[in-house]
């Protein structure tokens, strides 16, 4: 019997590699998003507002997932808010299935600031964690959006009976156009502009993050991580960090990063530079180089988020994520970290992208 999927925020960079991949190992994908892809071989796109039950009930009334996968998440002004609006969310999904009495498993990718905090306390003093992370941890005391998201599933699993994962990803590369929290794109079109410029590819965060030992999630590795504990009894019901497998020195990859744009590289030097101030002036100029170099996407906003990378990269500690939970019940997977980054510049070339 096929399984069906039912991707929630399939056009951002965690849902559209699961897509693919999902396809690729022959589920029938069911991809929503306020506008969905519509460019991914076999993905059956739904048009849905997450914060609008009627629409749901009407995007999803020919739709019956025997499972589904929650990537999606609404940036607002203030914690308060990403908690009524995000938590809303997986509500109003799981809550339109409920009828079809079809749901077997629902996994939830959140991320690490489960551990670091939210936007408005990120890595605050007072609240750093042990590190490498653990999914033992216990919650902060702090109020948190993706506390409310796991909140909702577990409410939902109680009442419906389906088991669940909770999926924690670090700083996830991968490609997706208009993706608020896109660290690999971002330092592709920084790097981009130093080339055009003759500026050095500064690096722009804390020391801690320079020198300490860091690890990332590519796309991929989480896709393969979410179709295995779909597939894996023994893992359901639980939380898993989910990082590539590899841990790296940012002052390490930060010049083989530049080389691939044939750059130069700026490590740190005794202070922050943030990238968001480096940036705030380039959106003229991205928008010629977009006429000059044939690019397909001349909005600057729409592929950088550097906000979110200051935040990565000027943490106050080194952050590192601990596997053992998913490595001691079987997934294997593995991913190169430089690679992940490099295949990134690669495949945004080859979209034209970046130049």
């Amino acid at each position: 019997m096929q399984k069906t999927a039912l991707i929630v925020g399939a056009s951002g960079i965690g849902g559209s590699n699961l897509a693919t991949r999902l396809i690729a190992d022959g589920w029938k994908v069911h991809g929503l998003a306020r506008k969905p892809l519509q460019n991914v071989p076999g993905l059956l796109p739904v048009a849905a507002d997450l914060l609008d039950p009627a629409s749901l009930q009407a995007s999803l009334a020919d739709v019956a997932p025997s499972n589904v996968f929650i990537t999606a998440w609404m940036r607002q002004a203030t914690e308060a808010e990403n908690i009524r609006v995000n938590g809303l969310m997986v509500r109003n999904v799981l809550a339109a299935l409920a009828p079809k009495k079809s749901v077997r498993h629902v996994a939830l990718v959140t991320g690490l600031k489960h551990y670091l905090g939210p936007f408005e306390a990120y890595a605050s003093t007072g609240t750093l964690p042990e590190t490498p992370l653990r999914e033992e941890q216990p919650r902060l005391a702090v109020e948190n959006f993706y506390y409310e998201q796991e909140d909702e599933l577990y409410a939902a699993a109680k009442r419906d009976g389906f088991s669940w994962n909770v999926h924690r990803p670090h700083t996830m590369i991968g490609q997706a156009v208009g993706n608020a929290m896109n660290m690999g794109t971002t330092l592709a079109v920084y790097a981009s502009i130093c080339k055009e410029t003759g500026r050095p590819f500064q690096w722009p965060g804390s020391q801690a993050q320079w020198e300490g030992l860091s690890d990332i999630t590519d796309a991929r590795q989480l896709a393969s991580q979410l179709e295995w504990a779909a597939d894996t009894l023994a893992a359901h019901n639980t939380a898993f960090n989910t990082v590539n497998g590899d841990v790296f020195r940012w002052q390490w990859l930060w010049g083989r990063l530049a080389d691939w744009f044939g750059v130069e590289a700026a490590g740190f030097d005794g202070t922050v530079k943030p990238l968001e101030q480096a940036m705030a002036g380039d959106a003229a100029l991205w928008q010629k180089m977009a006429q000059q170099h044939g690019l397909i996407e001349a909005d600057l906003s729409r592929l950088a988020s550097p906000w979110h990378t200051d935040l990565d990269l000027g943490r106050p500690i080194e952050v590192m994520t601990d596997m053992t939970r998913s490595r001691k019940l079987g997934f294997t997977g593995y991913q190169a970290s430089e690679e992940s980054f490099t295949d990134l510049f690669a495949q945004l070339r080859t979209q034209r992208l970046i130049p």
